[in-house]
């Protein structure tokens, strides 16, 4: 389940990728499977291994192109082990919210990001997530757990504060959010309650079968109801003559026929924990 639109977010083969607070990994896998150099990083290690897994059980079975990479890396979002401008585009989902210093983890994801490349940051949105926070405590009262609900504008001006532009946004996951309010309303750990466990194999029936039906449903629902909240923007190219210090030919990017941005930088060299084992233990 892809919260990050990726006929909006074009990602190209080759392109250097950073997964920040990847979780269990659904936005890293895809980017894999489009060709990207990625890299996967989250501050939970046994995540982290499992993403390992993962990545290696995908090249095993021959899931991603021959030229992919893949790393997950164990790290902290505000002091990131990376080179400025390492990456052509980076990826923030459902993360944010958990941060106290937000402003800090953006400045650190516009720092690795080159001049031109592309960010994706979602949150969850603001109308839905009031609905959790107003019915139960302890959907957001817990260690790690949502600590602010951000409003669209909010959001994208402290984008724009970083040194990002804004270029698009949207909503989504519009079947998830009634299954969250059922989820406060009989007790966020009660997995037992009846309406909680049918609205939930909906959604992994969704999810596995992709049925038509419950597809324009959710297209219908997400401007109304999205659970997420969903921003793209570009870092922008320093003003004509004006280069940082210690640019250098061989780092520039190239333009391609089709207008898009190549790289010409090796993707960022990082090691993947030495104790992930290639094979999953079992499904996501």
């Amino acid at each position: 389940m892809l919260t990050v639109d990726f006929s909006r977010f074009p990602l190209a083969a080759g392109d250097r990728v950073l997964d920040l607070g990847c979780g269990a990994g659904r936005h890293a896998f895809e980017c894999y499977r489009r060709g990207a150099h990625v890299v996967a990083l989250d501050r939970n290690g046994e995540e982290i291994r499992e993403v390992a897994r993962w990545f290696g059980a995908m090249r095993e079975a021959g899931e991603a192109p021959a030229h992919a990479t893949a790393t997950a890396l164990e790290g902290d979002a505000l002091a990131l082990p990376f080179p400025d401008d390492s990456f052509d585009v980076v990826i923030i989902s459902e993360v944010m919210e958990h941060i106290p210093n937000d402003k800090g983890v953006l400045a650190e994801m516009v720092r690795v990001l080159r001049p031109g490349g592309r960010i994706a940051v979602t949150v969850p949105r603001y109308g839905p997530e009031k609905v959790c926070w107003a019915l139960s405590d302890a959907y957001h009262e817990v260690e790690g757990g949502h600590i602010r609900i951000y409003r669209a504008d909010e959001l994208l001006d402290k984008m724009r504060e970083a040194g990002l532009r804004p270029y698009g946004t949207h909503h989504a996951h519009g079947l998830h959010s009634p299954y969250w309010w059922l989820k406060c309303a009989f007790g966020v750990d009660n997995d037992k309650a009846l309406p909680v466990r049918a609205y939930h194999k909906l959604l992994v029936w969704d999810i596995m079968k992709k049925p038509r039906a419950t597809r324009l449903a959710e297209s219908a629902l997400n401007p109304l109801i999205g659970k997420s909240f969903v921003a793209y923007a570009t870092k922008p190219h320093a003003p004509a003559g004006v280069l940082p210090a210690d640019a250098s030919a061989t780092d520039a990017p190239i333009a391609d026929a089709s207008g898009g941005v190549t790289p010409t930088a090796e993707p960022p060299t990082v090691a993947a924990p030495a104790a992930a084992p290639v094979a999953p233990e079992e499904g996501p």
